[in-house]
């Protein structure tokens, strides 16, 4: 039995200039930072006592013969792909899915790792990171960016860099402190509304071609983000307010990444004091993250009062087997 645990992520900065339609003509970057919050995906061989072939328990449950008849594309095609039979796997995540943290990819990269495991096989952080967005992207034919794969298998806070050649992921250097202070001042609240991120990533797709002035001040921003960040001189809350600014820039590339109460919602955070924000992921709903100086939160959870809050720490590790144990020669 193979037990993988998946962070989740959230992208603060250059979101969009993941795709590679749009990186591999202009260069792109992110910054996001995966937290304490995961998917777990438990595999095992399936004994042959059942007259199915294949168990599977998700948000669903599915009992099928054949890999072929699996409805979950994802499970479907990563089964085909690897080889993988007389399976049971079991999905659970501390999250809801279509939420924007990245949760598909999570999926994804944890199930790959448990299928590799049980196979007997190592597969190291950016392999993983690799075949999930092929997975995603290609056997899947799934609309988005390949940001939330790289995220899931490496963890940490980082700059995820995009080019013509692929991409590199580079730690930011930040002291322990100045970290601890960026993760307390960032608040999380449910929106209670969830999309398909791929129906959205579809219409940004489009949108997008003829946004590339917008998209390049976005990645401007990734430079911009990362100097306030490594640089003790400077304020976090700096941070913030490019927040701000970059989710207005956000909203303006497509019509379907945010809803009049979500503005709403946004608006009420700044009115209690928040100095910036986003939607996370690729918008319509989900979870909306603040940066809120601490003497200023306890205002911002009476005005989002009718939202969920979801206190949350920065993780370093990325995916990871956290129980693995042998099946028994026949």
């Amino acid at each position: 039995m193979i037990i993988t645990q998946t962070p989740f992520r959230m992208s603060f900065f250059g979101g969009g200039t993941d795709f590679p339609s749009y990186y591999k003509e202009h260069g792109g970057a992110v910054i996001s930072t995966s937290f304490d919050k995961y998917c777990y995906v438990t595999v095992r061989h399936l004994p042959p006592f059942f007259d199915y072939k294949t168990h599977l328990t998700y948000s669903k449950e599915e009992k099928v013969s054949s890999v072929a008849d699996i409805k979950h594309p994802a499970i479907r095609n990563a089964m085909q792909w690897l080889g993988m039979d007389d399976i049971r796997l079991t999905y659970e995540s501390d999250l809801p899915a279509r939420s924007g943290l990245g949760t598909s990819s999570s999926f994804a990269v944890g199930m790959l790792e448990a299928f590799y495991a049980l196979k007997g096989q190592y597969a190291d952080k950016r392999k993983l990171a690799d075949d999930a967005i092929y997975l995603e992207r290609t056997l899947c034919a799934e609309s988005g960016g390949v940001q939330d794969q790289i995220a899931a298998a490496f963890g940490g806070l980082n700059r995820i860099n995009f080019s013509r050649d692929g991409y590199s992921v580079n730690p930011v250097i930040i002291s322990p402190e100045r970290k601890k202070q960026l993760n307390r001042s960032l608040m999380l609240f449910f929106t209670g509304f969830s999309r398909f991120s791929s129906d959205i990533q579809k219409g940004t797709e489009v949108s997008m071609k003829d946004k590339t002035v917008q998209l390049k001040e976005m990645y401007r921003l990734v430079d911009e983000a990362e100097q306030v960040l490594v640089n003790r001189d400077r304020s976090l809350d700096e941070f913030g307010r490019l927040l701000d600014y970059t989710w207005k820039l956000k909203r303006g590339i497509s019509g379907g990444i945010s809803t009049d109460t979500i503005d709403g919602q946004y608006q009420k955070a700044l009115d209690a004091g928040a100095l910036g924000g986003k939607l996370l992921g690729a918008g319509g709903g989900g979870f909306l993250l603040f940066y809120v100086p601490e003497d200023k939160q306890a205002s911002v959870r009476e005005a989002m009062k009718g939202l969920l809050y979801v206190p949350f720490k920065f993780e370093n590790d990325g995916t990871k087997v956290i129980h693995y144990s042998p099946e028994e020669e026949a």
